[in-house]
């Protein structure tokens, strides 16, 4: 049920989160959601703490990969979580960014969306400083708000074919003091 209540959210919005509509997409009887989410607001804590489940798994499966070895495979790395972000992945990003809107008028759904984005800012920092950033938590924290900003632009103004490689590339080196157009090192 919360991943179509996510589905619903990310694709058709806010407005269009209903429980009827959440049931539709379950495949489950009218009346199923309400009787696990008494309210709205219970819904959407569902959804918020459910995205956090999510992105902890995303979390543990890159944390077995190896490290980006150079700003060009940091710029891949980050251009490839872009991509699927705002591809493969765009339900559930609209999702987090409807719930980050719905937190102006719920702040308690900042802490579990502020872990979610915390834990990204870590693995951000921990990658800048590996590559010898002189400032990795400004870095991390400059790196991970570019990508949040071209993954919502892309959501809400596409754009043709999306791949933010070169202008993600730009960034890193120039953080990094790497040339822009260092693919590698």
């Amino acid at each position: 049920m919360l991943d179509a209540a996510v589905e619903v959210l990310g694709s058709e919005g806010a407005r269009r989160l209903t429980y009827q509509a959440v049931d539709r997409a379950a495949g489950v009887p009218t009346g199923t959601t309400s009787n696990y989410f008494r309210t709205r607001a219970a819904l959407i804590d569902g959804i918020a703490e459910h995205l956090l489940t999510l992105e902890r798994g995303d979390w543990a499966a890159l944390a077995t990969e190896p490290a980006p070895v150079g700003p060009g495979e940091l710029a891949a790395a980050m251009a490839a979580f872009a991509r699927h972000a705002a591809g493969p992945g765009r339900a559930r990003t609209a999702a987090r960014f409807a719930l980050v809107l719905e937190s102006s008028s719920r702040p308690e759904l900042r802490v579990p969306l502020g872990r979610g984005r915390q834990a990204l800012l870590d693995r951000s920092t921990e990658w800048v400083r590996q590559l010898g950033s002189g400032a990795p938590e400004r870095h991390g924290r400059i790196l991970v708000d570019h990508l949040e900003g071209v993954v919502m632009r892309q959501l809400t103004f596409p754009e043709g074919p999306f791949d933010p490689l070169e202008e993600i590339r730009a960034l890193v080196g120039g953080l990094l003091g790497a040339p822009a157009g260092n693919h590698t090192a």
